[in-house]
């Protein structure tokens, strides 16, 4: 038994070895055949103890009686008889143990299974003299060798059915559990009508449907608290427009002061936050539909610094990109969106950063570039917060600029990466779809 417990430990320990780094359809099916294996090793060795244990025991018998019979003809006749016993009054080949016991006085017997000749003797003193009967056992042996060929093939046969069925379990249980994975990140990607759907049978209710369940759920109370929040940003955004418009036209009939000015210059900022708010709500809602057309990205980006009226540097690529003539590069984009786009992270720097902020064509992407403290870790981190600036260095705001641009970004197909400078500064780089 000893022998048992020490494979079937290292069966298992080379098991975890081979199922490190596999998928869990695999672990599954490598686990389920190694217990397998393990119990058919487990019957395998305890029946061929059994078995060679009754073929000792049976051979020890037959060499006892056999033994018997020829001391009874010694007795009788003075003669010993050979025949198929291989009886002999002190055999040259008798095992040294079992003369020992004869000349103690002593019958007994002594099996050899392993040698090249098994065989089984039987040895009792006769006066100073030992006789003994040796019978040979190769055809048991072989039957056991037999034995031992057929509970190979066999378990081998249960592995293999074994590792099969773990296949087919393990690969509808990795199938559902990457089902409920795929959407959790289309979840995690803003598609909050994902679902995983029922994924057991009606009245069967196993632990990866309870987890499927559970997602859904999750997603299903996920949605409808965004959706409550967009709408409550929308309806607030909306009902203040009227009265921020009366207010505005009061503030510019007020006589020219200084208090004038100020009251002018919050309204100003109160009507911004408003239509950024409602920006924001039509972005989360997914009711943007872009104009996309194919333009010149330098000719482009040079027309909104224009308009925009910023003072800010214009720097163009060294390379000479692809285009018309291999003056400038094509660009699929919203010419409307993307100035917005390049506008706000043009005030977002300006607000935050220091001068000079330098604006950069390279190719089919345009860099924005400031020369102050640069982004914070938790934005570069998490991703822009509305309504948080990330840190008191980089100044106030509502935090909207960002967020509006990123989601601006995303509707005309385009990518903005934040990063900071080596040199110091902070780094926001559009890059948009080739033409």
């Amino acid at each position: 038994m000893r022998a048992v417990r020490r494979r079937c430990r290292a069966l298992l320990a080379r098991t975890r070895g081979l199922t490190q780094g596999l998928s869990l359809r695999w672990k599954i099916a490598a686990l389920l055949a190694a217990g397998c294996a393990l119990v058919a090793v487990t019957i395998g060795l305890l029946i061929h103890q059994s078995r060679a244990a009754q073929i000792a025991s049976t051979a020890r018998e037959s060499a006892t009686a056999q033994l018997i019979r020829v001391r009874q003809l010694y007795e009788l006749t003075g003669q010993v008889d050979h025949g198929d016993t291989e009886a002999a009054l002190d055999h040259p080949d008798l095992p040294e143990p079992l003369r020992k016991s004869a000349h103690d006085g002593k019958r007994s017997t002594f099996l050899d299974l392993d040698g090249p000749h098994p065989a089984v003797w039987a040895a009792r003193p006769v006066g100073d003299r030992v006789l003994s009967v040796r019978q040979p056992l190769d055809a048991m042996v072989n039957e056991l060798q037999e034995l031992d060929g057929q509970l190979v093939a066999w378990g081998a046969v249960v592995v293999g059915l074994a590792a099969l069925g773990g296949v087919g379990l393990a690969g509808r249980l990795s199938r559902e559990l990457r089902t409920a994975a795929a959407t959790a990140r289309r979840i995690s990607r803003g598609e909050l009508d994902a679902r995983i759907g029922q994924s057991a049978p009606a009245g069967r209710q196993d632990e990866v449907a309870e987890l499927a369940c559970a997602v859904d759920t999750m997603a299903a109370s996920l949605q409808r608290r965004l959706e409550a929040e967009q709408r409550f940003t929308a309806d607030v955004a909306h009902e203040l427009r009227t009265p921020l418009t009366g207010l505005h036209t009061a503030a510019e009939l007020l006589p020219p002061s200084r208090p004038t000015e100020l009251v002018r210059d919050r309204v100003s900022a109160l009507r911004t936050l408003t239509e950024d708010l409602l920006e924001v709500a039509r972005l989360d809602a997914n009711a943007e539909e872009p104009h996309l057309e194919v333009l010149p990205l330098d000719r482009t980006v040079e027309g909104i610094l224009q308009r925009c009226g910023l003072a800010v540097e214009l720097a163009r690529s060294e390379r000479v990109p692809d285009g018309p003539g291999g003056a400038d590069t094509l660009v699929r984009t919203d010419a409307r969106r993307l100035e917005r786009i390049v506008a706000n992270l043009i005030a977002n720097a300006r607000r935050h950063g220091a001068e000079p902020v330098e604006v950069t064509v390279d190719g089919a992407s345009v860099s924005v570039r400031d020369h102050g403290p640069g982004f914070p870790e938790r934005l570069l981190k998490d991703g822009p917060q509305r309504f948080v600036t990330g840190a008191e260095e980089r100044g106030q705001g509502t935090g909207l600029g960002l967020t509006i641009a990123l989601g601006q970004a995303q509707v005309i197909g385009a990518e903005v990466a934040l990063r900071n400078a080596e040199d110091g500064g902070a780094v926001a780089v559009v890059s948009l779809p080739a033409g």
